[in-house]
């Protein structure tokens, strides 16, 4: 079926419903969902968003906690709309309806989180995403005028005359006679992240890397790919998943401890439990290889009744495999959890190609640089979504990221990998082959093998798709060209700086490597 919008949005978590809600008081809005419309990445949100809301707290402290965690790569301008911006889009959630916990005096509870300077999380319980996405479903539909298509796959980008002029679709578990396309003068990506690349991820399965895959294949350029950040404390029980244990357990007392019971991250950093999440995850990883024994998270000095009501979710998620987040240790490890890099925008939204957006995780303005800080991507989404839907409205485009970019759009071949020949891996061996090379700690050798077996999978990939195509044909299209994109962008970067550790060069280089790498495909498509 196909039709006209005014404006159409790919994605329906936060970064995408703020839009929406700005955009139907100018136009008709079709948003697309590949699930059901609740599901996405800000749902599993637990730890809260973060904003200079609290008596303590300024936008200048955020500013600099931001750029500390970024490890030098930050986009300034873009950090400072970020936290100057924030603190009037969280009040706006409060007045329409969200309900953050509140203290015995009725002022909005503010948490810690690692690397920040004072207490400035916003949190419901542990459900924060799923919070806010409920109050932004309900503003959406009071606005009308946006017409919601679930199950629905976007499968590539219409480019004209140089512009994207709308989306190809298809419904899930059919082919092309089932799906259309949607027209409009105005594309929003705010597909969210690319998890389901590594084998070990605490996103959902939808994460899959389409905004990414979908705006590659169209044309317009990707940027900080190699920045993937690795969460340090996963619920790790064999054969269960990889359940987030948010990051606001370490900041209201939970303690990593190694077998024998001993706190061990003062060990490897100085800030101990409460750095950084790529050096917290790092000195898990080194605990694990001195010891060889796991590592846990315990909670067992804390008050039992506060713990289960203050992390309800986190508590239904140990009782499901048999432990008592109160009472238990909790074995824990990393697991991937948000990718820094994305569609290069500007810091209204703005892609590389003209009448394509994007906002939230499948972004990338630089405001995270090299890692990101907890629970700014909540706040990122809200404050890029709602400039993007300006931007489509009136906005002239302002030049992406703003900072020195290394383009590697022409680099010559034989630099990145050539196919090693036929071959077609499965989304299961492409998915280890991340986790172990691309993964926390990397090697150029694990790094260019990784490079070499992703060519030969996206040689072998039909163009266009068949008629017919199945979901998995589909989902196994974007992890290939977004795991090979990552790949080919570590591969690059000869140093190791925030999400991007490199074993062979462990130490940040700014002499050579203060900039992003960018890249755009040569052809329209694969």
């Amino acid at each position: 079926m196909n039709r006209r919008a005014d404006f159409v949005i790919i994605g329906s978590g936060i970064a995408g419903l703020r839009a929406a809600v700005d955009l139907a008081a100018r136009g008709d809005v079709v948003l697309l969902t590949k699930a059901d419309p609740t599901e996405s990445n800000t749902g599993y949100a637990q730890g809260g968003i973060a904003a200079a809301v609290g008596p303590d707290d300024h936008p200048d402290l955020h500013f600099a906690d931001t750029m500390a965690a970024g490890d030098g790569l930050c986009a300034a301008a873009a950090v400072r709309v970020l936290v100057d911006e924030g603190p009037r889009y969280v009040r706006e959630l409060t007045e329409w309806g969200v309900r953050f916990d509140r203290s015995p005096d009725g002022a909005i509870a503010l948490a810690r989180e690692a690397a920040h300077a004072v207490r400035r999380v916003l949190h419901a319980a542990d459900a924060t995403g799923r919070e806010i996405g409920r109050a932004l479903w309900n503003k959406a539909r009071q606005a009308g005028r946006i017409e919601v298509l679930n199950h629905t796959r976007a499968v590539a980008l219409i480019v004209e005359d140089g512009a994207c002029a709308g989306v190809r679709y298809v419904r899930a578990g059919g082919g092309r006679e089932h799906g259309g396309e949607v027209r409009a003068r105005g594309l929003l990506l705010a597909t969210g992240g690319a998890g389901q690349v590594f084998s070990d991820t605490t996103n959902p399965p939808i994460a899959t890397g389409d905004g990414v895959c979908l705006a590659w294949q169209a044309g317009a350029r990707v940027a900080d790919l190699e920045f993937v950040q690795f969460h340090p404390t996963a619920l790790n029980v064999p054969g269960s998943p990889r359940v987030l244990l948010s990051e606001a357990l370490r900041g209201e007392g939970a303690r990593l401890v190694n077998v024998a019971g001993e706190r061990f991250t003062g060990r490897y950093e100085p800030a101990g439990d409460l750095a950084s999440r790529d050096r917290v995850s790092r000195a898990i990883v080194r605990e694990v290889a001195r010891t060889g024994q796991p590592v846990f998270l315990s909670l067992q000095h804390l008050d039992a009744t506060t713990v289960h009501a203050r992390f309800p979710t986190a508590s239904a998620a140990c009782r499901a495999v048999g432990l008592d987040l109160a009472r238990d240790r909790i074995p824990v490890g990393p697991a991937a959890h948000y990718v820094m890099g994305g569609v290069e925008t500007d810091l209204w939204g703005r892609t590389t190609l003209p009448g394509l957006f994007a906002a939230g995780e499948v972004a990338c303005t630089g405001v995270h640089g090299a890692n990101r800080l907890a629970s700014n991507s909540l706040l990122e989404g809200l404050v890029f979504g709602a400039r993007a839907a300006a931007a489509m409205q009136e906005r002239p485009y302002a030049g992406a990221l703003a900072a020195q970019v290394r383009d590697w759009t022409d680099a010559p071949a034989d630099v990145l990998g050539d196919p090693a020949g036929p071959g077609a891996p499965g989304e299961d061996e492409i998915r280890r082959l991340m986790w172990d090379a691309v993964g926390l700690v990397r090697d150029g050798r694990g790094l260019e093998q990784a490079v070499t077996t992703l060519s030969s999978a996206i040689a072998t990939l039909d163009t266009p798709p068949p008629d017919g195509a199945s979901e998995a044909d589909w989902r196994r299209r974007s992890l290939v060209t977004v795991g090979w994109l990552i790949a080919r962008a570590a591969l690059r970067r000869a140093e190791s700086r925030g999400g991007h550790f490199r074993a062979d060069f462990p130490q940040r280089d700014d002499v050579h490597w203060s900039a992003h790498i960018v890249e755009r495909s040569r052809h329209r498509s694969l």
